[in-house]
C-alpha cells in the first residue's frame, strides 16, 4: 500500500461510521467504473486500429489539410 493511501485511509478512519461507509462505497463504484472502462477500450482495439489505418490512408493519398 503506498503512502498516500495509508494517510488517506487513516484519515477516513477518523470520520464517523456513515461518512466511512459512504467513501467505500465511491471507491468500489469508482473502482468498478474503471474495470469497465478497461475492458470496452481492450474491445475496441479492432475499430481504432481500422479507423487508424483509414486516417493513414487519407493522409498518403493527400485528402487530409494541415490544422
Amino acid at each position: 500500500m503506498t503512502q498516500l493511501l495509508e494517510k488517506a485511509i487513516s484519515a477516513v478512519s477518523m470520520l464517523p461510521e456513515q461518512d466511512q461507509d459512504a467513501l467505500a462505497a465511491i471507491l468500489f463504484e469508482e473502482m468498478a467504473s474503471e474495470q469497465r472502462w478497461s475492458e470496452l477500450f481492450a474491445q475496441s482495439q479492432g475499430a481504432l486500429e481500422k479507423l487508424a489505418a483509414k486516417a493513414l490512408a487519407e493522409h498518403a493519398s493527400g485528402e487530409t489539410k494541415p490544422l
